[in-house]
């Protein structure tokens, strides 16, 4: 179930309510008991970095680490790689 946040149009009050999808959107603030509540736009409040699945996964070759590579070929030497024989 996704936590979403919510503000009091009235008071001001912040808070967080774990619901289902399928839920209607909470309206009656626990703070001040008006029915101004809205619920407000935010990102995820986690992050995928490193080396894990999503990454490396179903891809082969040098394009294992596509954000990596991008950030080579906007540096200096356009991002070649010579390998060793």
């Amino acid at each position: 179930m996704p936590i979403y946040e919510y503000q009091c149009q009235a008071c001001g009050h912040q808070m967080e309510a774990l619901q289902r999808m399928s839920d209607a959107p909470l309206t009656d603030c626990p703070a001040c008991n008006k029915a101004e509540l809205s619920k407000q736009i935010s990102a995820a409040g986690f992050r995928l970095k490193g080396g894990g699945w999503y990454e490396t996964d179903f891809k082969t070759g040098s394009k294992k680490n596509l954000a990596g590579d991008a950030a080579k070929s906007t540096g200096s030497g356009g991002g070649t790689e010579s390998k060793a024989s």
